[in-house]
């Protein structure tokens, strides 16, 4: 396997064992969220919604290391990265069309992190689709 599919999975499965450390804190104490994330409108988040929110993380977070372990699965591959997709139009909408989340650094990280992956996993696309890769990468260790 290549060099970069496996930081890729290095990447995927250290963001997953984060967004378990964010599922924790939320399931914990629910002003995690509004004095990190929804800034812009802390009477909103309460319990319900923050158990809401971590239960969104851990299933993201579940998807992402399952395809870290198992990378080449094309349609978990999709699927992971559209868990980034998903996070990116969440914050983003939150953060300019509903204004619950100003550009703080507790917002700003999950926006380069998804920005960073959605980069990261379409260069890695081809790279996991190339059966050839396969095939360059044994022979590379015989020689």
């Amino acid at each position: 396997m290549s060099r970069l599919v496996n930081v890729l999975r290095s990447w995927l499965l250290m963001v997953s064992v984060i967004a378990v450390g964010n599922t924790v804190q939320s399931f914990r104490d629910h002003s995690f969220l509004s004095e990190k994330l929804y800034t812009g409108a802390p009477e909103y988040v309460n319990g319900l919604q923050a158990r809401t929110f971590g239960i969104w993380t851990l299933l993201s977070s579940i998807i992402r290391c399952a395809c870290a372990i198992d990378i080449r699965n094309r349609t978990l591959y999709h699927i992971t990265l559209w868990t980034f997709v998903l996070a990116l139009g969440h914050f983003l909408s939150e953060a300019f069309i509903y204004k619950t989340a100003p550009l703080t650094i507790g917002v700003m990280a999950p926006l380069i992190v998804a920005s960073v992956s959605i980069v990261f996993m379409l260069i890695g696309f081809h790279r996991i689709d190339d059966p050839q890769e396969d095939v360059r990468t044994r022979q590379k260790k015989r020689n």
